[in-house]
């Protein structure tokens, strides 16, 4: 299989041509909302962070930066701080440089003059880039370029015997292509991680799996919570799911059926090519996206029960449901139903065809309903409350 996608300079390959409109903090981000709303391909999101965070918090909010930054859907970045934030923006730039070299302006508000002098500015310098964007012609690549996310919220028992073991059948033939699928949630993997662990490509493999579960219970108990108390969520009980391990064990269907490969940090830098991979992300749906999309994820491919409007300002989301309901009363939101799965006629390996050939339309550049609806639901992990 092949798709149509973007050559960047620093080798990777985007499916979508956008300029990133990057705020270094919260104090920028209406900003740079002004700035994206006046430029064609331009997008932005509103960044809760970037100050007042200890070091290992600021961390984080710096690896999404930067991986939006560097994902290879974004042709090039403008940066736009206050000036005053802990992210500064020397710091920003050459967090972004060390992950990619392609195209990346910058400018400070309180050196500009203010907002309306920075927003003259960085719509010129936003303008040309789209500009130049704009004349890229897509070439021809493989599906072993893409990196796909999974992911899974609003799930119920739909969730775990149809829409999963679907996205299990894409991630065991992406590897196949010598693509990569990347399993994420690590509060999700809770009561199923010996499965998991069992799966590690090397023991070191699988201790990983083991020691990023252990570090998220005991990172919540240190403020005195336990992450089964809101676990399953009211809306999975709703829907049917009473256990974690329950949630737990529709969760990893994601994964498919072949060896993990290698275990990455929230938002870390993945590599193409790798297989099958987990990284490190909470449960929430958008912060968990972000981290896989910081990580290089070209798309997201998302199952739920329940229903959900989610999408990512970067990467395309593409909405899967096993519950035939569900589909039936939001399939403005959902693309793809996956109930026959359950109740026929198609088999798990003919809808995994139907799958397939939706992830090679979107990388092509169909539109998925979220970003028909132009829906950039965005969060950051974080470590602790700020200071």
């Amino acid at each position: 299989m092949e798709f149509y996608g973007y050559q960047r300079p620093d080798g990777r390959v985007g499916i979508r041509n956008k300029i990133l409109i990057l705020p270094a903090s919260v104090c920028a981000s209406d900003t740079a909302r002004i700035v994206a709303n006046q430029v064609e391909s331009a997008v932005t999101f509103n960044n809760q962070n970037g100050c007042s965070q200890v070091g290992s918090d600021q961390q984080l909010t710096m690896d999404v930066m930067a991986g939006y930054a560097a994902n290879p859907n974004v042709y090039g970045t403008v940066v736009i701080s206050l000036g005053c934030e802990n992210c500064q923006m020397d710091l920003v730039v050459d967090a972004i440089q060390e992950r990619t070299n392609k195209p990346l302006a910058q400018f400070i508000i309180q050196e500009c003059g203010g907002t309306i002098k920075t927003v003259e500015l960085a719509v010129r310098a936003a303008k040309e880039m789209a500009a130049e964007a704009s004349m890229l012609q897509k070439e021809v690549f493989p599906m072993s370029e893409l990196i796909v996310g999974t992911e899974c919220g609003g799930s119920d028992p739909t969730s775990g015997l149809a829409a999963n073991p679907l996205i299990g059948e894409m991630s065991d033939r992406m590897v196949a292509l010598g693509g990569t699928s990347i399993l994420s949630e690590t509060t999700e993997f809770i009561g199923a991680e010996h499965i998991l662990a069992k799966r590690g490509a090397t023991p070191e493999i699988s201790q990983q799996i083991y020691d990023i579960v252990h570090r998220y219970e005991k990172a919540l108990q240190l403020v005195g919570e336990e992450v089964r108390a809101g676990n399953p969520s009211p809306g999975n009980k709703a829907g049917g799911l009473t256990t974690l391990e329950e949630k737990s064990l529709g969760c990893i269907h994601k994964g498919g059926h072949t060896a993990v490969n290698a275990v990455y940090d929230y938002a870390k830098q993945v590599e193409a090519k790798k297989g099958l991979v987990i990284m490190d992300t909470p449960g929430n749906d958008p912060s968990s996206v972000a981290g896989m999309v910081a990580g290089g994820a070209q798309v997201v491919v998302f199952s739920t029960g329940r229903g959900t409007p989610t999408g990512n300002p970067i990467a395309p989301v593409i909405k899967i449901t096993g519950n035939k309901l569900t589909f039936a009363k939001m399939s403005d939101n959902i693309d793809i139903d996956a109930s026959p799965v359950i109740y026929g006629p198609q088999t798990l390996e003919e809808m995994g065809d139907v799958l397939m050939q939706e992830l090679q339309d979107v990388a092509n550049g169909k539109l998925t309903k979220a970003e028909a609806l132009g829906f950039t639901e965005m969060a950051i992990a974080r470590v602790c409350n700020y200071v």
